[in-house]
């Protein structure tokens, strides 16, 4: 197989030899990022190290390739579901189930970098399918699996129980989670909502138009106008009898510090935001990096360059570049009244600590703090990848703080 070009490391980290994070690929950072992505779920049961480190190892020498990288993952995800469906004949249903859901993780971080013909949509159907049959058995926290009308269809979604001893008998609060760039709702399961249910707070994760099902099942581009969704999961969590309307707030992750902050700052229904690193100019964004490309330089990117114009559902440049138009938060976030969290790596390597400064002073919202995660602390890269509990911990305090679950 033709390997890709190695990716140069851009931005801000520029001497890796004393980057105090797990970088497995030093010679590529879409790599790195990706296998550090999906070993920053371990905490919550969505890697093994050394599972994780046998893909790792598997794959030296063929870094760049992302098709190996694609078979690799898939080749451990069935490996691990084929263990979690023996155990589970055997009746030992919490060791089945950590394993299909595990499973699910590693098929879904090989597929990021891979979508091409019938194998790779068969691997992201059956790490749903295994997802789904895990959390299923599953005793805590409990995860539903449901679906939010839209527009006249549907929106794939997982609602992951308040924790009950916490939540107590009463609505419960809850936050709308959505997707990034690249990123889908198992897959985000694993960024820590365990967590937030643990501090009594529900949490609706959404595959909306551009990410997970939407774009690969169900014919949903991504928009630019995210308030459309996003109001579309606030009826569908006020619509609960579990949850507290006037408690709903909203967050989404990377290039959700786009979707979030629009979506608080058009639908005042919201009692808060969470933007988990952020965006401001997402034309200017890629305009920067089709001309690095272009002088033969791969920008720091989280997944191949021609993701964007496949979750756009165009086949040009120019047709992307016009959709990216209407992705600027500027005159729109001036807007936003509630509460309003923004963390962010200060050494991003893909949006400048810059760019999360510039969003935090626009912000319409009075109470409104921006987090930036220093190299000594930890979680300087982009959306904590390199140390998400320390991000998670913050974010999850602060929601609590603002939702007050069990009052």
């Amino acid at each position: 197989m033709a390997q890709r070009q190695q990716e140069p490391l851009r931005g801000n980290v520029t001497d890796r030899a004393n980057d105090p994070a797990f970088i497995y690929f030093p010679e590529n950072y879409r790599w790195s990022m990706g296998l550090l992505l999906c070993l920053s779920g371990a905490p919550w049961g969505g890697a093994e190290v050394d599972e994780v480190n046998r893909v790792g190892r598997a794959l030296r020498g063929k870094v760049g390739d992302d098709a190996s990288w694609f078979e690799e993952w898939a080749r451990m995800g069935e490996f691990v579901e084929a263990r979690g469906r023996d155990e589970l004949k055997k009746g030992h249903v919490l060791t089945a189930s950590t394993c299909l859901m595990r499973a699910a993780h590693y098929m879904q971080i090989g597929e990021r970098f891979y979508q091409h013909g019938p194998r790779s949509a068969e691997i992201y159907k059956r790490a749903v399918k295994a997802f789904a049959e895990g959390a299923a058995l599953l005793r805590r926290p409990r995860i539903e699996a449901v679906e939010v009308p839209y527009q006249g269809k549907t929106l794939p979604a997982l609602y992951v129980h308040p924790a009950p001893e916490v939540a107590g008998t009463k609505p419960a609060p809850a936050m709308v989670f959505f997707d990034g760039f690249d990123i889908t709702k198992e897959i985000q399961y694993f960024k820590g909502v365990p967590d937030l249910a643990a501090r009594g707070i529900g949490c609706l994760i959404v595959d909306g138009p551009g990410n997970g099902e939407s774009i690969r099942f169900r014919g949903l581009p991504l928009i630019a106008e995210t308030e459309n969704y996003a109001s579309a999961a606030y009826e569908y969590l006020a619509g609960r009898k579990d949850v507290d309307p006037k408690r709903i707030g909203v967050m989404a992750i990377s290039l959700g510090g786009y979707y979030a902050p629009r979506a608080a700052s058009l639908e005042p229904r919201f009692a808060c935001c969470i933007a988990w690193g952020a965006q401001w100019d997402y034309y200017e964004t890629w305009r920067k990096r089709f001309e690095l490309l272009d002088s033969g330089t791969v920008p720091s990117l989280s997944v191949p360059p021609e993701h964007l114009m496949w979750i756009f559902g165009v086949n040009s440049r120019e047709a992307t570049m016009k959709k990216l138009e209407g992705f600027r938060l500027d005159g729109i976030v001036q807007q936003m009244r509630c509460p309003f969290l923004l963390t962010h790596g200060a050494g991003d390597e893909q949006i400048p600590l810059a760019v999360a400064e510039r969003l935090h002073a626009a912000a319409g919202s009075k109470d409104k703090t921006l987090k930036a995660f220093t190299r000594d602390e930890g979680g300087f890269h982009h959306c904590q990848v390199d140390n998400v509990t320390v991000g998670v911990n913050f974010m999850w305090d602060w929601a609590a703080d603002v939702l007050k679950p069990g009052a």
